[in-house]
């Protein structure tokens, strides 16, 4: 019987589920719930696994660690992203790569527009003041009628789409892939970059991370953005350079950041983003609705399944 390992199920949304117990009818599996300490913890866990189901993205699935794992033949990640896996590395010692597109796409979405709304009306900051015994009323924006830019027109951009426009918001969007029938599908006008960044009012970023679209909200592009603009980001951290992020909140060239992913995950105490009156900060939560979760277990146990049956689905990897 084949064996799977669940190193990283830290905060556990595997555990004691359903779609648990099924995998458990094709194979033996055994979970860690605890976060390993190392990366040789995390090695040492992997020991013999023809099966791993990644949980979480602090697991990093390194050349190294690769070889360390002769046995291994899929990694499951349970989510979108899979910059935590050399896909390259990967490939080369015949390892396959699935994920589980689409699973948390309306409760990101959702997310995502909350965030902004969030930031728009400075919702944060007006009940701290509430809190605090102070009757303030800051000034706020209406995004009914303003433009939202969405960077990536995946599931999750093709739903925030809809829900903004929703609430009266003109929409564009820029992908690395455009083509007319992704436009004519979603209802939306693919724009070049430069475009986008100087003609919205809100930018939310729904790319998946990569090395083509690391540091792509760089300096340059954020100097090329209305002052009164607002960044939101539900993708990766990679995708935006931080420092100058910072540097363009802390001296009003970027009005607002509403951000749920960051460079180093939890949020250190001293991080300059904490200390930032005009930032919205949630911890990488925003797929994390019960029918998401849901979701996504069905899809990593039924990536897995259909492995042990000689299927490959949801790859991202040759």
């Amino acid at each position: 019987m084949s064996l799977v390992i669940v190193p990283d199920d830290f905060p556990s949304i595997l555990s004691g589920t359903e779609s648990l117990q099924r995998l458990r009818q094709f194979a033996e599996v055994i979970v860690y719930t605890e976060k390993a300490s190392s990366p040789e913890e995390l090695q040492q866990r992997l020991k013999g696994a023809g099966v791993a189901i990644n949980i979480r993205a602090y697991s990093k699935f390194t050349e190294p660690l690769l070889r360390s794992c002769p046995q291994l033949k899929l990694i499951a990640v349970l989510g979108i992203g899979t910059d935590n896996v050399d896909l390259t590395a990967a490939s080369r010692l015949g390892i396959k790569v699935s994920n589980t597109p689409g699973f948390s796409a309306v409760s990101v979405a959702e997310h995502t527009l909350a965030l902004m709304m969030a930031a728009a009306r400075k919702i944060p900051a007006h009940e701290q003041e509430l809190r605090n015994g102070r009757w303030t009323r800051l000034p706020m924006t209406q995004l009914h009628g303003k433009t939202l830019g969405i960077v990536g027109l995946g599931n999750i951009g093709r739903q925030l789409a809809s829900l903004a426009r929703g609430i009266g918001m003109n929409i564009m969007a820029w992908t690395l892939n455009p083509s007319p029938d992704r436009a004519a599908e979603a209802g939306v006008q693919f724009v070049e970059f430069d475009q986008l960044l100087s003609q919205s009012d809100v930018i939310a970023i729904t790319i998946r991370a990569s090395e083509k679209t690391r540091n792509l909200i760089s300096r340059q592009a954020l100097a090329r953005v209305k002052p009164s603009c607002i960044l939101v980001n539900t993708a990766r951290a990679s995708i935006v350079d931080t420092a100058a992020m910072i540097e363009f909140l802390q001296t009003g060239k970027l009005a607002a950041a509403a951000l749920d992913v960051y460079d180093q995950e939890p949020l250190p105490p001293a991080d300059p983003l904490l200390s930032l009156a005009n930032v919205v900060l949630s911890p990488h939560n925003a797929g994390m609705t019960a029918e998401a979760i849901e979701k996504g277990n069905q899809m990593v146990v039924d990536n897995v399944i259909a492995f042990l049956q000689g299927r490959l689905i949801n790859l991202v990897n040759e």
